[in-house]
């Protein structure tokens, strides 16, 4: 399995406390099942953003766990303005493995309506906008439709593997069922910060969506997708959205090989 968006890197977040936190996460990732490993810090106005750090960090992981895991580096986006200035001049600072997948992370008490300019204008850019953890944001859970425009404008969306667990509780729950029926989740990740709370662990997911959506779609969102995100390909996995394929709700959304977006 393939996990786009943990806090691995240590001292640089509120995910590893230190390199032995590090180490550990590593440990568990590998024992899970887990090949690939993005450390994704937050860029975010309370926490400094150091891409020489980040790099730092990365490197001295991959060099303990060469041809046992495969690390890459990318962040947990904040839209700030600083932020939106900054990746338009170096956006492999930012990018999932530098290259053109960018996971985007929305604050839990606003979502003003310029931020579909800010999509839209990281599309323009080139990037692909993966936006994080949306069942657990109650601004989104409660207003899903406007998920579903950024889904259709191009954006594509990652569900944390805990909440089909009912780890963040049930309303997360519930809403990430509701987009995996709809057709509207693309990855799972474990956004790991720790090996208690919040561990590097997939497979528990994996078993589950396996059970109630069956292989393929555990493979897609859990290894298929991820992988193609991190080696900067399209997406093989893009189902339609159940409501525009004439759908009603729980049926098997359409899958479609591949889309193309004009502006």
């Amino acid at each position: 399995m393939v996990d786009i968006h943990t806090h691995i890197l240590f001292g640089l977040d509120d995910g590893a406390e230190s390199l032995d936190m590090s180490v550990a996460m590593a440990e568990m990732a590998i024992e899970d099942g887990i090949t690939h490993i993005v450390g994704t810090p937050h860029a975010h106005p309370n926490h400094d953003f150091i891409p020489e750090l980040v790099k730092e960090r990365r490197d001295e992981l991959q060099s303990r766990f060469e041809g046992r895991l495969t690390f890459a580096t990318g962040c947990d986006f904040h839209l700030s303005f600083e932020n939106l200035q900054s990746i338009r001049l170096y956006p492999e600072r930012y990018t999932v493995n530098q290259k053109n997948y960018l996971l985007v992370e929305f604050a839990d008490f606003s979502i003003p309506p310029s931020m579909d300019q800010a999509l839209h204008d990281l599309q323009l850019a080139g990037l692909q906008p993966i936006i994080t953890h949306p069942e657990r944001n109650p601004l989104i859970r409660v207003k899903a439709d406007r998920l579903f425009r950024w889904i259709r404008q191009g954006c594509y969306v990652q569900v944390t593997a805990q909440s089909l667990l009912g780890k963040f509780g049930r309303s997360a729950k519930e809403s990430a069922e509701e987009w995996l029926d709809a057709g509207a989740v693309h990855f799972l990740a474990s956004d790991a910060h720790n090996v208690t709370t919040r561990p590097p662990i997939l497979s528990s997911a994996f078993s589950y969506l396996r059970k109630a959506h069956g292989e393929e779609v555990a493979r897609a969102l859990l290894v298929e997708n991820p992988l193609a995100a991190f080696e900067g390909r399209p997406l093989p996995f893009v189902p339609q959205l159940a409501e525009d394929a004439g759908l009603s709700p729980g049926a098997t959304p359409v899958r479609k090989k591949k889309r193309f977006w004009i502006f």
